[in-house]
């Protein structure tokens, strides 16, 4: 992204979230984002994963520009190819955690999902889960079969927003191992919000921001 700015409407007036932000992260690339909360971290990512709009800049993803797509175009380029890993794990609580992965290697119209979404499972270690739902697994089990879901289409891009936020510090390592090794294997990018310095450390470089810029 180049020149991003991002400006939402308040009843006190305008407040700038990101001002003049540039920011790449390269093919196999990972990236640590760090900085005081409020500072525009997890908008920067939810920019760069077309979630939300910029006001103002340009933003290319996986290299094409996204300003003009819509929203089923930018579905489109991100199937199969962008993944997300949230602080929240954003599991769905009515499907078990081999569905869970399963359904969004559906949605990445992908081939043989139930044995892909094993693997991915088996993968974090979690084979002996397959059939258990969200609301049966521990916090740690929860992330990591968010963990499995968003690396099993071996995705370009995987962005990571505090996912380590709402786990222990070991069971935060744990997790932080698996997403760093898993994204390496399958030679993904990585953009990771964090708190932690000790797992922005790991990252291949790390970048901080500061009231809406980075430093």
């Amino acid at each position: 992204m180049t020149s991003v700015g991002l400006t939402l409407r308040s009843a006190s007036g305008p407040i700038e979230i990101l001002r003049g932000v540039d920011f790449t992260c390269a093919s196999g690339e990972s990236v640590a984002i760090v900085g005081p909360s409020g500072s525009g971290k997890s908008s920067l990512i939810s920019i760069g994963a077309g979630l939300e709009r910029a006001t103002s800049g340009q933003v290319k993803l996986l290299e094409t520009d996204i300003a003009g797509l819509d929203e089923d175009a930018l579905a489109r380029l991100r199937r199969g190819r962008v993944s997300m890993v949230f602080q929240s794990f954003h599991l769905l609580p009515t499907m078990t955690a081999l569905d869970n992965v399963r359904s969004a290697l559906e949605i990445a119209a992908m081939d043989n999902t139930l044995e892909r979404a094993k693997e991915a499972l088996a993968a974090v270690d979690l084979s002996s889960r397959l059939g258990h739902y969200p609301g049966q697994l521990s916090g740690g089990e929860r992330q990591r079969v968010a963990v499995a879901r968003a690396l099993a289409c071996d995705p370009d891009l995987v962005f990571a927003d505090e996912p380590t936020g709402n786990l222990d510090s070991q069971t935060g390592a744990a997790v932080a191992d698996l997403l760093f090794q898993i994204a390496s294997d399958r030679g993904a990018s990585l953009a990771i919000v964090t708190h932690d310095e000790a797992l922005a450390a790991r990252a291949d470089r790390t970048v901080r921001m500061q009231d809406g810029q980075l430093q």
